[in-house]
């Protein structure tokens, strides 16, 4: 394989990847119901806006969750997966349900590991910069919050030390590691799409 194909291949998987976080982000804030008006929240919708517009005219939310951004978030996915083993010079038509299998197992992966990520950042901001009203700060701790509650209600009180965020760091591993990675192996999933991992 030329460099060059590598060269595109990369620069494709870190554009689309960037860009699936984004949607995936905008699922994510209206799960845990972050502020509209922050100024990141604004940005991410007016990223996502255009392709999820048309979108909403046929995909209902189910249950106040936001169906149309988790589907743009899975077929970004998978276009991404097609791209990336079509260029590298596999063939991907008789392997189209299993790459939809693949880009859901990824798209769940990357939705831990926005989780993980800002409770790296929420713990570091609670040592540097605990009480911060800067957008950013606010808009990770909103994200944290529903994570650790269920393990603040199930830890003891230990006074002003807060270890619920160990807690959902493992719970978070677990699941990452033993049950996404088991199930992409298990389905067959090609060490060429690990970065999707």
């Amino acid at each position: 394989m030329s460099g060059f194909i590598e060269a595109l291949v990369y620069v494709i998987q870190t554009l689309g990847s960037l860009y699936l976080l984004i949607v995936l982000l905008r699922f994510i804030l209206q799960l845990v119901r972050a502020d509209f008006y922050n100024p990141l929240s604004q940005f991410i919708v007016r990223a996502t806006q255009p392709l999820l517009r048309p979108m909403r005219r046929f995909i209902p939310s189910l249950l106040g969750l936001d169906m149309s951004s988790l589907l743009l978030a899975i077929l970004i996915q998978l276009l991404l997966m097609i791209v990336t083993l079509t260029l590298m010079g596999f063939g991907v038509g008789d392997y189209l349900l299993q790459l939809l299998v693949w880009s859901i197992i990824s798209v769940t992966s990357l939705f831990l590991k926005v989780f993980f990520f800002a409770l790296i950042i929420s713990v570091i901001l609670s040592w540097v910069a605990p009480h911060s009203y800067n957008p950013a700060a606010q808009l990770v701790n909103q994200l944290c919050e529903p994570l650790l509650a269920p393990f603040r209600r199930l830890l003891p009180n230990l006074g002003g030390l807060d270890i619920s965020p160990i807690f959902a760091f493992i719970a978070i591993n677990l699941i990452d590691r033993f049950v996404l990675g088991k199930l992409a192996v298990s389905t067959g999933m090609p060490a060429i799409l690990s970065p999707f991992m």
